[in-house]
């Protein structure tokens, strides 16, 4: 997504510490960006040596069986749709739905049709 991103992940058995994962990531990536096309830092985000790219927060949630795990990855699937940015989940070229299509998990149109929360899609 052009303005926030969403991942599943699997941790080691007894850790459970996203935040530096997520600092760790944060970090890497803004390296990558050259100094002279950074945003502009706050004095407060210049304060606790942060930079303009991310969000100072992020959301967790941790996924307590196969129907909320399958929940969250429909939502991931259609969230470019969504936000209007193609008309079918397939259209988005960086979304995992093209792994899911390819085990033959999920079928090719998945999603063109009305979502229903019969469908297994509990986040309408």
């Amino acid at each position: 997504m052009p303005d926030h991103l969403h991942a599943v992940w699997t941790l080691p058995d007894g850790d459970s510490d996203y935040s530096i994962r997520w600092r760790n990531i944060k970090r890497a990536f803004t390296a990558l960006i050259a100094d002279n096309r950074r945003p502009v830092v706050s004095a407060s985000r210049r304060y606790k040596n942060e930079q303009a790219i991310w969000q100072r927060r992020f959301w967790e949630h941790r996924i307590r069986d196969e129907r909320d795990f399958v929940q969250h990855i429909d939502y991931i699937h259609y969230n470019p749709v969504k936000h209007g940015l193609v008309g079918r989940p397939v259209d988005w070229p960086f979304s995992s739905i093209h792994r899911y299509i390819g085990q033959g998990v999920l079928p090719e149109n998945w999603g063109e049709s009305p979502i229903t929360l019969d469908s297994g899609i509990g986040w309408e």
